[in-house]
C-alpha cells in the first residue's frame, strides 16, 4: 500500500544553511531507503526557507526572539500547506509547538556533545588569560566562565561556515559549536577537544534532527513514524520535558543530557546557570526509560525549585 500520493513530490520545508540542507537531504534519504514511491528523482522536493533567525545576524538570539526565530517561517508554510513536513534541529525546536502541529518522528541522534575550536590547537583549560571565545549560547557561556572566568566571551553568530571564517579572520581565539553539525558535514578534523557533559552539558536535544508535520496529515505522520529512532525520542523527550517545565527564556541558561543503558534505565543530567557562570544548579535523575518525561519534568521542577527567580523572568 502506497502511504503517499507521489503525483506531486513530498515537500520538506528547511532552513537554507548547509547543515540544515544536509538535514532535510538525510530525511529524504532515510524515506527513499524505506519506501519505493519515493525512489523517483522528483518525488521529494526541498524547499528552501529563509528564517527570522537567519535573516538577523547582527544581535544575540535572546535580543530579537530567541531559537524559535528559527522555525516560524517554515511552521508558517507548513501551516499555508506550502510544504507538507518540515525538518529541523531540535534544539531549535521550542517546548510548545503552535496548535495543530506535532513532532511526528525524531531521527537516531548523532553524538550531543560540544566541541572547542581554537586557534592555537589549545583546550580549554589551557587557553591564556583574556582570550576571547565567541559562542551566542548563554549555555556555554555561563558553563565557560564557571570553570574559566579568566575568559572573554563574545557573541558569535552565523552558521557553522560563518563561525569558521570569524575564527579564522581572528575575531576570536576559539569558539565552541556542536560536534553533531561538525560530523555531519565531514569537518571533525577542525575539533580541537571534545567537552565532556560532566564540563558542559549539552542543549536540550542537541544532535536530534525532528520532523514537523500538520496533526490531521496521518498519513504523512504513519509515514514518518517509520523512520523515526525509538531511542533517541526517548532521550529528547525527556530533555524537552526538562526544558518545559523549567519554562526558561532564551536570556535563561539550561542544559540537560539523557543517555540510555543496555537494560532500558535513562540517566539525565541537568544544570541551570546565571549567564555570568558565577552560580549554578545541577541535577541528576536515574530511573525507567518509559518514564523518561516523568523524570523530565521533576528535574526540571527541582531545579526551578532551587533556581534563583530572576532567571525565569520574562
Amino acid at each position: 500500500m502506497k502511504v503517499f500520493d507521489v503525483k506531486n513530490p513530498l515537500r520538506i520545508g528547511t532552513r537554507g544553511s548547509p547543515l540544515a540542507l544536509w538535514q532535510a537531504n538525510h530525511v529524504a534519504q532515510e524515506l527513499r531507503s524505506r519506501f519505493s514511491e519515493f525512489s523517483e528523482p522528483n518525488s521529494i522536493e526541498i524547499v528552501k526557507i529563509l528564517t527570522t533567525g537567519d535573516k538577523i545576524q547582527d544581535r544575540p538570539l535572546a535580543d530579537i526572539g530567541g531559537k524559535g526565530l528559527f522555525a516560524k517561517e517554515i511552521q508558517e508554510a507548513l501551516a499555508a500547506y506550502k510544504i507538507d513536513i518540515a525538518v529541523h534541529s531540535m534544539k531549535d525546536v521550542e517546548t510548545i509547538l503552535p496548535k495543530g502541529f506535532a513532532i511526528v518522528s525524531v531521527l537516531k541522534r548523532a553524538d550531543p556533545r560540544d566541541v572547542l575550536i581554537s586557534n592555537s590547537g589549545k583546550g580549554l583549560m589551557d587557553l591564556p588569560k583574556g582570550a576571547r571565545v565567541g559562542t551566542s549560547s548563554l549555555r556555554r557561556k555561563a558553563q565557560i566562565l564557571a570553570v574559566r572566568p579568566d575568559l572573554n566571551v563574545i557573541p558569535f553568530r552565523g552558521n557553522v561556515g560563518t563561525r569558521l571564517a570569524k575564527l579564522a579572520k581572528g575575531e576570536a581565539e576559539a569558539t565552541l559549536l556542536a560536534k553533531a553539525g561538525l560530523d555531519r558535514l565531514k569537518q571533525p578534523e577542525v575539533i580541537t577537544e571534545i567537552l565532556s557533559p560532566s564540563l558542559m552539558i549539552p542543549a536540550a536535544a542537541q544532535g536530534a534532527i525532528g520532523i514537523e508535520a500538520r496533526q490531521d496529515d496521518e498519513a504523512v505522520g504513519q509515514m514518518l513514524a517509520e523512520i523515526g529512532c525509538p531511542e533517541s525520542t526517548i532521550v529528547v523527550e525527556a530533555e524537552r520535558a526538562l526544558l518545559a517545565e523549567l519554562d526558561g527564556s532564551c536570556r535563561t541558561p539550561i542544559g540537560a543530557h539523557a543517555e540510555l543503558d543496555q537494560n532500558g534505565g535513562l540517566r539525565l543530567s541537568a544544570m541551570l546557570a546565571r549567564e555570568d557562570g558565577m552560580k549554578s544548579w545541577r541535577v541528576e535523575r536515574f530511573g525507567s526509560s518509559s518514564d523518561s518525561i516523568a523524570l523530565g519534568r521533576d528535574a526540571g521542577a527541582e531545579l526551578r525549585a532551587n533556581g534563583e527567580a530572576s532567571l525565569f523572568l520574562p
